[in-house]
């Protein structure tokens, strides 16, 4: 949870409901804090249930609620989004953050774990705006954030079939800003840097690998997920109601292809 949730006030968001996949840990888990301070109805779902009890136990008495969700299970995703509207009401800000970075080779992937890693990393970002969509359309609006990444920007080697789900996000959210629109629903993406979570740090960023990032960022600090999460509060609040259709990268610099 961050240090001060309340260092900035959007009223805008005040009683929304919000819900976020994959907010158990990592990004999502300091997505769903940020949300929680600005006095918004928070709904999250993951797969791992330690983390995920703890974050709601650390939040309370915020209205904040945590729903075991695989979402490769696209029917459970459905029922779970229902769940929440029926606590909470109809989403106003949903957050699809759900994503896995997991390692491979060009020839280890089969049809099977290509299809299963988008599954896991943009299919249902789409399935989840098709199932809030027409109570925001209702409501009269709402905002929709996907989470990118700049492994694709930047050529990552080692992970082509997250990267390759990752780039599709950058179309997925312009196309969908285009369509949602005219029902004043925004659309944009999120696109953080290489943020040095518990299970980054554990499995890839050795304090070598962690410094060489640094080196390359523009701004020479270590990317924190709060970095990240107070950038979904601006784009879920009435600041900005003119933005849409947007990609905001979050990283420090990292993927500047220029150099002095």
């Amino acid at each position: 949870m961050p240090a001060n949730p309340l260092a900035v006030s959007y009223p805008s968001l005040a009683g929304k409901t919000v819900f976020v996949s994959g907010g158990g840990s990592g990004i999502g888990a300091a997505i769903v804090a940020r949300f929680a301070g600005q006095g918004c109805r928070v709904a999250f779902c993951d797969i791992a249930d330690d983390p995920s009890f703890e974050l709601v136990a650390r939040l309370a008495p915020s209205p904040v609620r945590y729903h075991r969700c695989d979402l490769r299970d696209i029917a459970a995703l459905r029922a779970t989004i229902k769940a929440v509207a029926t606590e909470f009401g109809p989403v106003d800000v949903l957050v699809n953050n759900a994503a896995r970075d997991d390692r491979h080779t060009i020839e280890e992937v089969t049809p099977e774990y290509w299809d299963e890693r988008f599954a896991v990393n943009v299919r249902h970002h789409f399935f989840a705006v098709q199932a809030v969509a027409p109570a925001m359309k209702e409501k009269g609006g709402g905002s929709i954030i996907n989470m990118g990444s700049v492994s694709w920007m930047r050529a990552t080697p080692g992970i082509v079939a997250y990267t390759a789900a990752k780039a599709a996000i950058h179309g997925l959210t312009r196309t969908l800003a285009r369509e949602l629109g005219p029902q004043n629903i925004r659309v944009n993406s999120v696109v953080p840097g290489a943020t040095m979570t518990e299970r980054q740090t554990k499995l890839w960023f050795n304090p070598e690998a962690a410094q060489a990032i640094i080196d390359s960022q523009c701004l020479k600090f270590r990317l924190s997920e709060d970095d990240v999460a107070r950038t979904l509060l601006f784009l879920a609040s009435e600041e900005a109601r003119a933005i849409t259709g947007q990609n905001l990268i979050v990283d420090a610099g990292l993927a500047q292809t220029s150099a002095g």
